[in-house]
């Protein structure tokens, strides 16, 4: 670990509230040395991007930083005019965002867009910093024409290397990262992970690294801040969290990550996250706790220090279970039925461009059978996507065939039949653009069970109240629209959504990218269910390899349209044949307790 005397960021006692009063987050004491990675994990609503935020000097609308002080290389961030805060933001403490598509201004090109920051802190002594020096820092090419592009024209991976070159063009002494990975498949994300790390070597640049994937900080972190409810509830060595955590929220957050080397089943904590003016008079956690004592709902533990550098807030820590090693999942073959659900012949898809069609999806051949589950796995552009919009009838293949249920498919949804319509369902990745802004989340859930299944008005309300349920949400945001939820909320809508046309297959479009892995685990338990329960079948894409060992029966590696490997789960991941899918498995973030917890037994 870095020096404790080489400080970059100090942050003591930070308040952020509504401004009816009600606290975001409350009472969060942190420090950053330089060089060092802190981790700050938890559900959504638990405070993560409010208090990073809060450390640029911001507060979003109707909220505002209400107490606290904030230091960044000395100099106080906080009780700064918007003048003064703007001036320092850029020089001093810099943000990469969660999707850097939505951030980059689309009508600037890159190094227009990297030159506006310079130009904002030229006064700063940073004259010697370039538009090349900053794209080169992010391991970008510094040339005239990689400059000249706009943002559309550059893969997501790129993109994001991009607000990493803006973020550290002025040479901060400080990053933010909010979930600077999220969305982008294993390769591309391990190699924004090695650049975040060789900033951090050859800067000594502190940094923040915001995140519900706990696999992913556990790679990077030297220490992690666990938050709930707007506070910081566990904080210390990432290794001994991930080992021996103490707040039985951090030990529920770490029994629900997925593991691919080492399979084992997915329990999702019991209940849901308190929201902003839900919260209890004692600890926040004790509705959802299995060791609570009447003490717990009455008083407010403090974050108190249990070892070097280790401090938690818990009463009954001592008694926090140890992570046993858990049970190993040993998923037996599904046994073929008279005929699979879903069969898929030749399936060519191309996208028309002005300079040539592109190849999306070359001679691709799969079967779904009943209650299966097969996971499709590759790079973004390998082609995954546009072969579920092809089953669902949402982009015309070029050649192939697709036969469901024994029927051969129109090429478009339209000219299905209702029930076929029905039947097969897609949930998208990216659930704020598939939720319509203007309907509720009731009505959302609502309109394909009364459209595709003519339930009433009256059985739909009761449908949707079961259906939130499931997917583990409260009733209370059936009223609510998209805009109001946070992006796991929302896709959990969304897969509520397509559950209420009780279909037979669901295909799942990186569905768990943007969840917590505790409302993860619950969800891929649901799915798990549903197959049991309904036969339900599942297309399964995503770029998380633990999910899919813990899910998937059969998978295809795609690379570039074409299927590279296919096979058993378990076969494909243990004993991998193509050197695609090799470079997949070892890109693959790991538990960095894995191994320990299996020697050792903790």
């Amino acid at each position: 670990m870095p020096s404790p005397h080489r400080i970059a960021l100090a942050v003591r006692d930070l308040r952020v509230e509504l401004v009816s009063g009600e606290p975001i987050v409350e009472d969060v004491t942190l420090s950053v040395a330089a060089g060092e990675i802190l981790g700050v994990v938890g559900e959504s609503g638990s405070g993560k991007t409010t208090t990073v935020l809060a450390l640029l000097g911001y507060a979003r609308e109707g909220a505002r930083i209400a107490a606290g002080r904030i230091e960044v290389a000395g100099e106080r961030i906080d009780g700064r005019d918007e003048r003064g805060t703007r001036a320092v933001r850029g020089l001093l403490v810099s943000y990469i965002p969660q999707e850097p598509g939505n951030c980059l201004n689309p009508a600037l090109r890159i190094a227009d867009a990297i030159r506006d920051v310079l130009d904002a802190h030229v006064r700063g002594g940073k004259e010697g910093v370039t538009v090349d020096s900053a794209l080169a820092a992010a391991q970008l090419p510094a040339t005239r024409e990689f400059g000249r592009r706009y943002p559309h024209q550059l893969s997501g991976g790129q993109q994001q290397r991009v607000t990493i070159a803006m973020a550290v063009a002025c040479e901060p002494p400080v990053l933010l990262l909010d979930e600077p990975t999220t969305g982008l498949d294993v390769v591309t994300q391990a190699r924004i992970l090695e650049e975040i790390d060789r900033l951090r070597r050859t800067r000594s640049v502190a940094m923040v690294y915001v995140s519900h994937n706990l696999a992913v900080v556990g790679q990077v972190a030297d220490r992690i801040a666990v938050m709930y409810a707007g506070r910081i509830v566990e904080e210390g060595p990432a290794m001994s969290l991930f080992i021996t955590p103490r707040h039985p929220y951090t030990r529920g957050l770490v029994a629900s990550i997925p593991d691919h080397r080492r399979p084992h089943r997915l329990h999702g904590m019991p209940g849901v996250a308190v929201g902003v003016g839900e919260r209890p008079q004692g600890c926040a956690f004790a509705p959802r706790c299995t060791q609570k004592v009447d003490r717990c709902e009455a008083e407010l533990p403090r974050l108190e220090e249990i070892a070097f550098a280790h401090r938690v807030r818990c009463f009954e820590w001592p008694r926090t279970p140890s992570l046993a090693l858990r049970d190993a999942l040993h998923r037996k073959p599904k046994a073929a039925g008279p005929s699979p659900l879903l069969i898929v012949e030749g399936l060519r898809a191309i996208h028309g461009h002005r300079h040539g069609d592109i190849l999306a999806a070359d001679d691709v051949a799969f079967t779904i059978g009943v209650a299966e589950c097969v996971a499709l796995v590759g790079e973004s552009g390998s082609g995954k996507t546009t072969i579920a919009r092809c089953l669902a009838g949402l982009h015309r293949p070029a050649a192939g065939r697709i036969v469901f249920a024994g029927i051969e498919l129109s090429d478009k949804a339209g000219d299905r039949p209702r029930d076929l319509r029905r039947r097969i369902q897609l949930v998208f990745q990216n659930p704020y653009d598939s939720l319509n802004p203007r309907h509720r989340v009731a009505d959302a859930i609502a309109r394909p069970a009364r459209l595709l299944r003519d339930l009433s008005a009256t059985e739909a309300k009761i449908e949707v109240v079961a259906l939130l349920e499931q997917v583990r949400l409260p009733s209370r945001i059936a009223e609510r629209f998209p805009r109001e939820l946070s992006g796991g909320e929302r896709q959990r809508v969304a897969v509520a959504r397509a559950l209420a046309a009780r279909p037979d297959l669901l295909i799942c479009d990186e569905i768990t990218s943007a969840l917590d892995v505790s409302v993860q685990a619950s969800m891929l338990e649901l799915l798990d269910g549903l197959r049991e329960d309904l036969g339900l079948a599942l297309l399964l894409i995503t770029h998380d390899l633990g999910v899919v060992a813990a899910v998937a029966d059969r998978m295809l590696v795609l690379e570039s349209g074409i299927v590279r490997e296919e096979g058993p789960v378990t076969d494909v991941i243990a004993k991998p044949r193509d050197q695609y899918t090799r470079t997949l498995i070892e890109a693959a973030p790991r538990l960095p307790n894995a191994d320990l917890v299996a020697t050792r037994g903790v």
